[in-house]
């Protein structure tokens, strides 16, 4: 290994990072400024200054696709022999290590263990997504809760059922997996602290073999994870961290940045970014005042590109079809579709997309998350497969769907995975409406041909915004920046808001050349943070709407707050609509208003004439 190969290319503070051998250091490492680079040459500047052997260091980080990649470049740089592993690969093998066979058969998903509890429960619950009930399970245990201290623990948190039957769930399937003498991967984290507490001999054995500790994504960590990375170091403060508070966007794991802003010791910022454009890293940075924490505000290395496009839509339908005639343009100019990439918030925002890029023979890849593969769609086909010779499509498929738990109106509170769920079950209804003449048999055909694996292989990627950290592409398309979207609905308050706005920055941040961000309905208050400032309500106009108003709930005989609140008409006021589609989008003008109001409104803001601005 050679000390020219170690420091090649760095700037200034990757440099000082990288040469900074003990620890405890801490790199806040900024959207695209290289932090793998910058903490793989810190590793084997380590092993080339002999601070310490290969085999006394322990690399972490959160997939086996990162962990490869670590281990790939440290090779490469002549640094063999180094540990890279995600944390519960490490608590397994040093499980096997110390305690054997006795940890018992590791659960490769906690789905079929939950399969029978969930249908056990009351309706509508019976049908909530088992990645729901999963992943509220894994957020408890990464906080150390157990099904007797859980509901103490959710201090603010919201189950996806009702909290009495979530602990029932998560003491269901405890009680079940400790029968069938098996463990789940928070388990191996939580056997892992308990053999360190209680063996002596043990903890004194792993600490003489690894001695130096490099966390990856540092500020994803949960309190499980932070608490085995506490035994393994003892009292020792060997240890490299890098990550980025303004990515933190895990919460649902339990994952907090605290960890990462709490860490002591030499700090080193990255701020040069490789990525982006000037101009799309000037927009993004804009964000950078309310994101809080370890303030970063990232720098060009790039040449100066094209401006990001903001830009309102007539409706949803239209922004998607713009959407797509943009993606068609940039191809024709040179860019490959695999390098553009659709972001959304939940899953189900996949559908319009798919079918637009279909109808336009642009080939996608949906990255996680296909229609088809997704739960709601998976469970109709099993469903539908026994009446493949049947007709009247639509009416068999709206039977199935309603059995299969399809509610007409979304109550409040559901969760990202329920909601993705819910629209999945009423899009195969709409799909089976528009099929046509046929059998079940030859709708599911068809929607295979459609959607099937067989017809996305590679292309344009449409995925969501947790899906896309740690990607780049060099076109990204954010549609749907509007309230109630991101900021998600449930996200009201405090640190929810907070990781929604962290959501919308790393998706700017993943834009290489071209960044386009587009919303058809409210804008999104985020908006305003990136200078966009929605109109406000024309005063002239509020008084006419008013006096409007007056008058008709006179005719009617009822109160006036009946005929539209006031914030309706404030929201009237501001977006000035012209036609009754533009009426129909503003919250609080449902399609009875609509037809009572909407003409005699229209009619009204007509002939108002708008105050100068």
């Amino acid at each position: 290994m050679r000390t020219e190969s170690v420091f090649a290319g760095l700037n200034a503070q990757q440099r000082a990072a990288v040469e900074a051998v003990r620890g405890p250091v801490c790199i806040l490492a900024g959207a695209g400024s290289g932090k793998t680079t910058t903490i793989t040459r810190r590793i084997a500047n380590q092993v080339l200054t002999g601070a310490f052997r290969p085999t006394e260091i322990l690399a972490v980080t959160f997939t086996d696709k990162a962990a490869g990649e670590m281990r790939a470049r440290l090779e490469q740089l002549g640094a063999r022999g180094i540990q890279a592993r995600t944390f519960h690969s490490a608590a397994l093998a040093q499980l096997r290590y110390f305690a054997g066979d006795r940890i018992g058969q590791v659960l490769p998903s906690k789905a079929l263990t939950l399969q029978p509890i969930r249908r056990s429960l009351p309706a509508p619950f019976k049908f909530r997504p088992l990645g729901d009930l999963a992943g509220e399970i894994e957020w408890a245990k990464n906080r150390r809760l157990t099904p007797d201290t859980y509901l103490d623990g959710l201090d603010g948190h919201e189950p996806p059922i009702a909290p009495d039957l979530m602990v029932s769930v998560f003491r269901r399937y405890e009680e079940q997996k400790e029968r069938q003498g098996r463990v789940d991967f928070e388990d191996l984290l939580e056997l892992a602290i308990r053999l360190y507490d209680e063996d002596e001999q043990a903890s004194m054995t792993f600490r003489d073999r690894y001695r130096a500790f490099t966390v990856d994504e540092y500020q994803d960590v949960n309190l499980l994870q932070q608490s085995l990375l506490e035994r393994w170091l003892g009292s020792r403060d060997e240890l490299c961290v890098v990550g980025d508070d303004y990515q933190s966007i895990y919460s649902f794991t339990g994952a907090t940045a605290e960890h990462l802003l709490r860490m002591k010791g030499q700090t080193f910022r990255l701020e040069e970014n490789y990525r982006s454009t000037p101009e799309i890293l000037e927009l993004a940075n804009r964000l950078v005042p309310k994101l809080g924490g370890a303030k970063k505000v990232l720098r060009a290395t790039q040449p100066t590109g094209d401006a990001p496009v903001l830009r309102a839509c007539e409706d949803a339908e239209a922004e998607v079809s713009s959407i797509v005639a943009n993606i068609a343009t940039l191809h024709r100019e040179g860019v490959p579709y695999e390098e553009m990439a659709v972001l959304y918030r939940i899953n189900a925002r996949s559908e319009e997309f798919e079918e637009a890029l279909a109808e336009a023979e642009i080939p996608y890849q949906v990255r996680g998350g296909a229609f088809l593969a997704r739960p709601a769609a998976r469970g109709m086909i099993r469903a539908l497969r026994g009446s493949g010779g049947r007709t009247g499509v639509a009416e068999v498929v709206r039977g199935v769907a309603e059995a299969q738990g399809l509610t007409q109106v979304l109550p409040e509170g559901l969760g990202e995975e329920e909601l993705t769920r819910q629209g999945d079950l009423a899009r195969f209804v709409r799909l089976a409406e528009e099929f046509g003449e046929g059998t079940v048999g030859e709708f599911l055909a068809d929607l295979e041909s459609r959607f099937g694996e067989d017809s996305a292989g590679r292309g344009v990627n449409l995925l969501t915004y947790h899906r896309a950290k740690g990607l780049e592409f060099d076109a990204v398309f954010l549609p749907r920046l509007e309230e109630g979207e991101l900021p998600f609905k449930r996200a009201r308050l405090g640190e929810a808001l907070a990781e929604e706005r962290r959501l919308l920055y790393v998706g700017m941040t993943r834009a290489k050349r071209f960044l386009e961000i587009t919303w058809s309905g409210e804008p999104s208050r985020f908006l305003g943070e990136l200078g966009i400032e929605a109109p406000t309500a024309d005063p002239t106009m509020l008084e006419a709407l008013k006096a409007w108003r007056l008058q008709r709930a006179k005719r009617d005989d009822v109160p006036a707050f009946v005929v539209f609140h006031d914030t309706t008409l404030e929201e009237i006021a501001r977006r000035r609509p012209r036609e009754l589609w533009e009426l129909a989008k503003v919250s609080g003008v449902g399609p009875m208003k609509l037809e009572r109001y909407g003409k005699e409104l229209l009619e009204t803001l007509a002939v108002t004439p708008a105050q100068p601005a």
